[in-house]
C-alpha cells in the first residue's frame, strides 16, 4: 500500500519570543514544549506564522527548559517578529497498511500569548473495518495548573 505522511507533532499558536537573524538557522523551542508534543532536537518542522501568513521549514533546536521560549533564527527571523503566533508541526513517515491495522496518534499543544498551555489534545486514528475513526481527545489532566 505504500508510505504517508501523517502529522505527529505541533504547537499551535505559541508566541513568538524572540528573532535571532545571527544565528545560523532553526527555530529555538523550549525543550519541556518539545517533550510534551515528541518533537526531537534537530527535528525537521513546518511553520505557519499567524499574523503575517509566511509559510517556512526548519529544525528545532532545544532552548532553556520552562523558559517559554519560541526563537526562530537565521533567515526564519526575517519572516516573524516578537509576538506573531506560529503553528509548528512535524510529520513522520508511516506504512499505510499499518496505520489502517494500529491506527496512530499525535499530539498537539496549544498555548495563550505567555505560551502557557491551554489545551493538550491527542488526535488519533482508530482502525475499523471500512478505514480508520478521527478521534479528538482533550487531554485535561495534563495541563498545568
Amino acid at each position: 500500500m505504500g508510505s504517508i505522511r501523517l502529522m505527529h507533532a505541533k504547537l499551535h499558536r505559541v508566541c513568538v519570543t524572540e528573532a535571532n537573524v545571527n544565528y545560523v538557522g532553526s527555530i529555538t523551542v523550549d525543550p519541556v514544549m518539545l517533550e510534551r508534543v515528541g518533537l526531537l532536537p534537530l527535528e525537521e518542522v513546518d511553520i505557519i506564522n499567524l499574523s503575517n501568513g509566511n509559510r517556512f521549514s526548519t529544525y528545532v533546536l532545544p532552548g532553556q527548559a520552562h523558559s517559554k521560549e519560541i526563537c526562530p533564527n537565521g533567515g526564519a527571523a526575517l519572516l516573524c517578529q516578537p509576538g506573531d503566533r506560529l503553528i509548528i508541526f512535524a510529520y513522520e513517515l508511516c506504512d499505510r497498511r499499518e496505520v489502517l491495522q494500529k491506527g496512530h496518534q499525535a499530539k498537539v499543544l496549544v498555548t495563550n500569548e505567555s505560551n502557557e498551555t491551554v489545551d493538550f489534545y491527542l488526535q488519533e486514528l482508530i482502525p475499523k473495518e471500512d478505514g480508520v475513526k478521527f478521534i479528538n481527545t482533550i487531554c485535561s489532566e495534563a495541563i498545568p495548573h
